[in-house]
């Protein structure tokens, strides 16, 4: 049982534990084939980096997983992150008519969190998230062992889709 007053280790996923580059194509047509992009991810490798500071922090750490995949991702995103050993955690995605961009959806749910424990940190890849989360008083770790493609960058933050 996870003791409820462990602080929060707050991981993204695509670019931080999940090497999304493989699908990255799906975003540089168009249209953007969010379907096909999607349904790739259980193929994701890990990322090594990502996958140690994750284990590393679940020592002191109660682990959260937050993503910016759709809800309709869930059931593949849970499984991956079992294959992959990765520490039990709640899994916190958007909604999937929520194309708000991924600094405001990802704070939002940062704030509900940090309400009643303390976050340690939050681990992400996307620039935008991270200085919004550092603006808002959180510690940030930025995810930089990976470079997400430009398509996905500008769907992030224009599409609110991961």
């Amino acid at each position: 049982m996870i003791e409820k007053t462990r602080p929060f280790a707050v991981f993204d996923l695509d670019g931080t534990l999940a090497d999304s580059s493989h699908r990255q194509r799906f975003l540089d047509r168009k249209p953007r084939d969010w379907d096909a992009f999607f349904t790739a991810a259980p193929a994701d490798p890990p990322l090594a980096e990502g996958v140690a500071l994750c284990a590393a922090a679940a020592e002191e750490c109660e682990v959260v997983y937050l993503t910016g995949r759709p809800e309709r991702c869930r059931r593949d995103t849970v499984a991956w992150l079992a294959e992959q050993g990765l520490p039990a955690g709640t899994v916190h995605m958007r909604r999937n008519d929520d194309r708000r961009p991924a600094r405001v959806t990802k704070l939002e749910i940062l704030r509900r969190l940090g309400r009643d424990r303390e976050i340690r940190m939050l681990v992400d890849d996307d620039e935008l998230v991270c200085d919004a989360a550092e603006r808002a008083g959180f510690r940030v770790v930025r995810a930089r062992w990976t470079e997400a493609g430009a398509a996905l960058k500008d769907a992030q933050e224009r599409e609110g889709r991961t």
